[in-house]
């Protein structure tokens, strides 16, 4: 699905990423973890074309994501609030969403119904605008918005930031149940228990560079955490 080669970035003199090569398999469900400015958004920000690497390529399918967009067609992000639309509703925003997918405010409203545990009651005819949410709510708004693409690449950056516990066993179950061979999954998170338990491969980051790449066994959890208890 994705291949990076030789792909570099920096700011101010300093390297924040440097991979020399990345494979992540059609299917897999990969968590990207380590301390702030290991450059994990960096790195997600090079896959969407957000910002250009000083040196080397993302492929998508075989294809350089700043050569052409056809990998756009098939992939879902959120990273951040910046990418809602935040004088829209929770409503209108996911009917726009579906818009550019073809989809009718019928079959929208389908699609956000078995969401409605996750939501908790908290986003759907509260009539308030996404920028009067709280954060985790937003978050929420942001990754059913993207799912509501049923893409093959899905990419999100700490989804269980600012959730309650009770949202991120939700959050966590949930996207467990999206393991398919169809649908590749790359995950950034801060919480070791969540982010070993939904994924089955894991990559450790320190400066901009792999450190480990693993698959999750029985042991993994407790392997990460002693790495960085001596960090």
């Amino acid at each position: 699905m994705l291949e990076i080669k030789e792909l570099k970035k920096g700011y101010a003199g300093q390297v924040v990423v440097d991979i020399d090569h990345l494979n992540i398999n059609t299917g897999e469900t990969v968590g990207i973890i380590g301390n702030n400015g290991a450059g994990k958004t960096t790195l997600f920000r090079m896959l969407l074309d957000l910002i250009r690497p000083l040196s080397g390529e993302v492929l998508s399918k075989g294809q350089n994501v700043i050569q052409n967009e056809q990998w756009k067609n098939y992939t879902a992000s959120y990273l951040d609030e910046g990418f809602l639309i935040n004088y829209l509703t929770p409503e209108e925003y996911f009917q726009f969403i579906g818009s550019l997918h073809q989809y009718s405010a019928r079959e929208v409203m389908d699609y956000l119904k078995p969401y409605e545990e996750l939501f908790n009651g908290e986003i759907l005819n509260r009539g308030k605008y996404i920028r009067d949410f709280s954060m985790g709510n937003q978050n929420k708004i942001g990754i059913v918005a993207a799912l509501l693409q049923k893409p093959e690449l899905l990419i999100l950056d700490e989804p269980f930031a600012n959730l309650d516990p009770t949202t991120q066993i939700r959050l966590k179950d949930h996207l467990k149940t999206l393991k398919t061979k169809q649908l590749t999954t790359l995950i950034s998170s801060h919480d070791l228990n969540h982010v070993t338990d939904v994924c089955e491969r894991i990559i450790l980051f320190e400066k901009g560079k792999i450190i480990k790449d693993m698959y999750t066994n029985e042991n993994t959890l407790k392997e990460l955490k002693t790495y960085f208890s001596i960090q």
